[in-house]
């Protein structure tokens, strides 16, 4: 959500930073809007002071013996409690349109992201670690871990495409994994670990903007609550409807989860293998920070998503996105993409995301900086930072292409070995 005060005081610059987006103007129609919703505010407020005013001078004029002026003020109240509901009803009508219109737009891109149209106008930041030199060509995961577990046909004739069956020893590195990340990221990187529900309603799901624009991509039950995309939305919406207090800052929450996503904007894309499914697990991490400290948390949680890829030995790419690839949300994105051999390509394996005080302002969500020289301040919006720590399944896979050995075996990497109770390598007969 947008700062209607920002908006007042910086049109072109907020419909320069939609351009950047690739939205169109919209500036001018919000502030007419705002202009009448504030006109009728200001209607409505001053009829409820002269009711007021009336009132009291009816009992003044009553004591006095006036009986005109009294009667002339009660009629005066009369006509106002007949004009007063339409005043409230089109000053809520107003601020919710008003409401809809900024619910609708993407958050500005910061200052230093590049500007582009898709993930072609990316900007490459460095990378990590070198790719195997094969002495065999490598499998892609699809055609390698049938034999080891990962059972697509099992999955979708359970649930339809996009659903996958895991047994045995695959079934356990897939736990390994989602284990050995969660633990890393609370013991080494101070997130807490949570546990949320799954399952969220539709403030929640709206808070971190996932409502109203992306409701096709979203898995939604039969009592209207919605299946979470990931556990962001649980996640940050702990701090909902909150004023935090400064000493509590910065929080930083983990948790491993199932995500469910419906893929409506991905047809055709990944079909083949386990890379996008329906359901799947994540670990996600996400912080809530002054805005000061926002743009430090950032890098701070994306060292924190590199340093899983780097513990497993997986080579990777850090990558800034454009203004055309970015998620609605945020004003800044780190993607990792790890190197996948099958393939021959980097696929994005983690996302990290500040988006400014764009989620706070939805879920309202404010702290009272502690006393200063000039006395009590008062309540700001936080900033909220979200990303993968990383994708359990994704990284199945990575593990897979870049362990696979000529025999069809996958080595197991060394820090999940004792999440596999020692077992070294996967065969088809574990």
């Amino acid at each position: 959500m947008h700062d209607i005060r920002f908006i007042r005081e910086n049109p072109e610059a907020f419909d320069a930073g939609l351009a950047r987006r690739g939205a169109a103007p919209a500036a001018a129609g919000i502030l007419d809007l705002d202009a009448r919703r504030r006109a009728v505010t200001t209607r409505l407020q001053e009829s409820q002071s002269r009711r007021n005013d009336a009132s009291k001078a009816i009992g003044q004029a009553m004591g006095k013996g006036d009986k005109d002026t009294a009667e002339a003020l009660k009629a005066e109240v009369a006509e106002l409690k007949q004009v007063m509901p339409a005043l409230e009803e089109e000053d809520r009508q107003l601020a919710a349109e008003l409401e809809a219109v900024l619910a609708a737009l993407p958050n500005l891109p910061a200052d230093d992201v590049p500007q582009g149209n898709d993930e072609a106008d990316n900007v490459e930041l460095g990378k990590w670690g070198s790719p195997r030199d094969f002495s065999f060509t490598p499998k892609e995961h699809a055609d390698l871990g049938p034999a080891l577990g990962l059972d697509f046909e099992t999955g979708a004739s359970i649930a339809g495409a996009r659903f996958t069956f895991l047994r045995g020893s695959m079934a356990r590195l897939h736990r390994a994994l989602g284990q050995f990340m969660l633990d890393r990221q609370t013991g080494q990187n101070g997130y807490t670990e949570c546990a949320p529900p799954l399952l969220v309603r539709d403030e929640a799901v709206f808070g971190t903007g996932q409502l109203p624009k992306f409701a096709d991509d979203l898995f939604q039950t039969t009592d209207g609550r919605w299946l979470i995309p990931t556990a962001e939305v649980s996640l940050t919406n702990a701090v909902r409807e909150q004023i935090v207090d400064e000493d509590r800052l910065p929080i930083r929450m983990a948790a491993l989860t199932q995500c469910f996503r419906s893929e409506a904007g991905a047809a055709g894309k990944d079909t083949r293998g386990f890379i996008r499914q329906h359901q799947f697990e994540k670990v996600e991490l996400v912080s809530v920070v002054r805005p000061e400290d926002s743009d430090a948390e950032h890098e701070r949680m994306l060292k924190a998503a590199q340093g899983v890829l780097e513990a497993l030995e997986l080579p990777y790419r850090t990558m800034l996105l454009c203004t055309g690839d970015m998620g609605a949300t945020a004003r800044k994105t780190y993607d990792l993409e790890v190197w996948l051999p099958g393939q021959g390509a980097y696929r994005e394996i983690s996302s990290c995301s500040n988006c400014g005080d764009f989620q706070a302002r939805r879920m309202n969500t404010r702290y009272k900086p502690a006393l200063g020289d000039a006395g009590a301040k008062k309540t700001e919006f936080l900033h909220t930072l979200n990303g993968s720590g990383l994708a359990v399944g994704r990284t199945l896979v990575a593990v897979l292409e870049n362990y696979q050995q000529e025999d069809g075996s996958v080595m197991v990497p060394s820090v999940l070995q004792p999440y596999m109770g020692g077992l070294e390598r996967l065969t088809a007969e574990n």
